[in-house]
């Protein structure tokens, strides 16, 4: 995950530093050489400025306590100030009187955080510190069931829901964790209202309206490319879905799972059920057809946290990137501490606009938190990548740019990749290994896409007022039911805040950039397996090593936010058009192998 709310808040308040400073003002200005000068003074002004800020969320990510988040809070409360008087200042220079990039980096400004605050001050302060209380609980919430002596944090939860396979112990697991995100409830009521008025002021309909801007198109054009684009791959996760549900009958019972209906959330090996990867065992096609234990090669081979960084590291490396600069080992969390809370959340950090960039992961030897560290330095790889930008593009061309490139790395991690760096036996090439592996993915890939969608279907719809406060849960709970096809283990109320237990809520990250990284990182592995001159399926390319393709990566990453996405895109695949049809490409072995384990099944829910 990327911190963007850090680069964004950040840089904004630096940019209303400028605005707040105290002089005299000036008239509105309307010609396209003063609008430069106000860009390039704003610019000028933001990575000195975006530290402090930056400072503060990444002390209390990293050491939670009240000290930092009153920093954090009180940061934050002076960065929505910021922006509101350098929105106000912007709305001087009309668009058509522009060059583009003025006019751009202008937008850009207007967009600049996931919460704008309203312009009244005791609003604006308490705007900054719900956010702030919100993700300081969801980072220290525990399941207490028999007192202090009994608590289990979201790290243990979670991996009971990994390991677990007995029925009571993995629904007492999900039960006490989507406890801890009741007391979020009221504040995020009261946050929803702040930040739509913020939002409203702002020129925007609501704050869900606001988020769908930041595409390049219309807001409803982009609720309906959204729609386009779940409509391409919706079939392929029915498959998915429907053989896994068969399977975990056969370990649960039907009377538990039964045909033709949602699978019990609980089940799925994830506390959220949006990546499925951890039942594999239970659903590998053919078992013993491949040589993949990469935990059990972590742990017999000693990685820590820091040799599986450095893994990652050298696959960027070997691209042509420059090694990570020497601070980022000084200053990175990569294991949990044992004295303090801290937010285990994976993410990435650029803290300064230039070098000091991080991530902050309480990394442990799986195969799953080996994946989760390649797709960290994505986003680092991306801030180094457009450093030089100013600092308004310093951003993914959208927010799914940012998330699908080290995504596109992990599906080079193929078994032959593995097998090079020592983590999975010799390739024997057959179709059952093949079926294996793709499994293996698919429990990941296919599996996330209705989740990515669903979370900020369900915001956009509390955000417009569709989804009332008294209704959150159950609202909820149909998305994930129509969507998924997953039920909450336990009977729900609207007592409970289910929503919250999910950290992007409470953190107020939107989370269509995850559903649209998932359909980016396929095509940009199929346009830079075609770079690399790579001969053969999809699904056994692996760009490491390849300068070539290394070179087109570097060269898109470079333009930042510079320009609309669509000319990102062409620039490495040729399309200015977002499409799922390299998935399909990728997964065929397994989609057609799907096809024959369903018949006769009863399919959908």
């Amino acid at each position: 995950m990327i911190r963007r709310c850090v680069r964004l808040t950040t840089a904004v308040a630096a940019v209303l530093a400028v605005a707040g400073c105290e002089r005299k003002t000036e008239p509105a200005a309307t010609q396209a050489e003063n609008a430069d000068a106000f860009v390039e003074q704003l610019n000028s002004e933001l990575a000195e400025l975006s530290r402090e800020a930056a400072a503060a969320a990444y002390a209390y990510a990293t050491f939670i306590n009240p000290d930092t988040e009153f920093l954090n809070a009180k940061a934050n409360e002076r960065v929505l100030e910021y922006f509101s008087g350098a929105v106000e200042r912007a709305k001087a220079y009309k668009p058509e009187q522009l060059n583009p990039t003025a006019a751009r980096a202008i937008q850009l400004l207007k967009l600049g955080v996931s919460a704008p605050a309203p312009t009244d001050a005791t609003k604006r302060a308490e705007l900054a510190a719900l956010t702030s209380k919100m993700e300081g609980m969801y980072g220290a919430a525990k399941y207490c069931p028999k007192g202090p002596e009994s608590c289990k944090d979201q790290t243990e939860l979670t991996d009971i829901l990994a390991r677990s396979r007995n029925y009571d112990e993995l629904t007492e697991a999900w039960t006490g964790w989507h406890s801890t995100a009741r007391p979020i409830r009221k504040d995020y009521v009261r946050f929803v209202e702040l930040a739509n008025e913020g939002a409203r002021e702002l020129g925007f309909d609501n704050l869900g309206a606001m988020w769908r801007s930041n595409y390049d198109m219309p807001p409803d054009e982009f609720t309906k490319e959204a729609s386009r684009l779940w409509d391409q791959v919706k079939p392929l996760y029915g498959s998915l879905h429907c053989y896994v549900r068969g399977k975990l009958q056969k370990t649960y019972g039907e009377q538990r799972v039964p045909a033709g209906k949602p699978i019990p959330a609980q089940l799925l090996g994830n506390m959220w059920a949006q990546q499925w990867g951890e039942i594999y065992p239970l659903v590998e096609p053919y078992p013993g057809a491949t040589d993949m234990n990469v935990t059990a090669a972590l742990e017999k081979q000693k990685y820590d946290p820091v040799r599986i960084t450095q893994s990652a590291e050298n696959f960027y490396v070997s691209l042509g990137f420059p090694k990570l600069p020497q601070t980022f080992w000084e200053r990175s969390l990569l294991a949990k501490p044992r004295d303090r809370d801290v937010q285990c959340h994976a993410s990435a950090w650029h803290m300064d606009g230039n070098e000091d960039v991080r991530i902050k992961q309480c990394i442990e030897p799986t195969q799953e938190h080996l994946m989760t560290v390649y797709h960290e330095l994505g986003h680092v790889f991306y801030y180094l990548s457009y450093k030089d930008q100013p600092y308004l593009f310093q951003s993914g061309a959208h927010d799914g740019f940012h998330e699908a490139i080290g995504d596109t790395v992990n599906l080079s991690m193929t078994p032959a990749y593995l097998h090079r760096i020592g983590l999975a036996g010799a390739v024997k090439p057959s179709n059952e290994a093949t079926i294996n592996q793709q499994m293996r993915l698919a429990l990941d890939k296919l599996a996330f896409l209705p989740f990515g969608k669903l979370i900020d279907e369900w915001r956009w719809k509390v955000f417009a007022g569709e989804i009332k406060p008294e209704e959150y849960n159950a609202a909820w709970w149909k998305l994930r039911e129509t969507y998924q096809g997953v039920a909450a283990p336990v009977a729900r109320t609207e007592e409970d805040f289910d929503p919250g237990a999910k950290y992007h809520i409470p953190a107020n990250t939107p989370y269509t950039r995850y559903f649209l990284s998932y359909i980016l990182q396929f095509q940009f592995h199929r346009a830079l397996c075609q770079a690399a001159g790579f001969q053969g399926p999809l699904h056994e390319c692996s760009i490491y090593d390849n300068k070539e393709a290394g070179q087109r990566f570097r060269d898109m990453l470079a333009l930042g936010q510079s320009q609309p996405w669509q000319d990102t895109l062409e620039k490495l695949t040729g399309t200015r058009e977002m499409d799922a049809s390299a998935i399909t490409e990728y997964f065929a072995p397994l989609l057609a192998w799907l096809e024959e384990q369903n018949k006769g099944q009863s399919c959908g829910w």
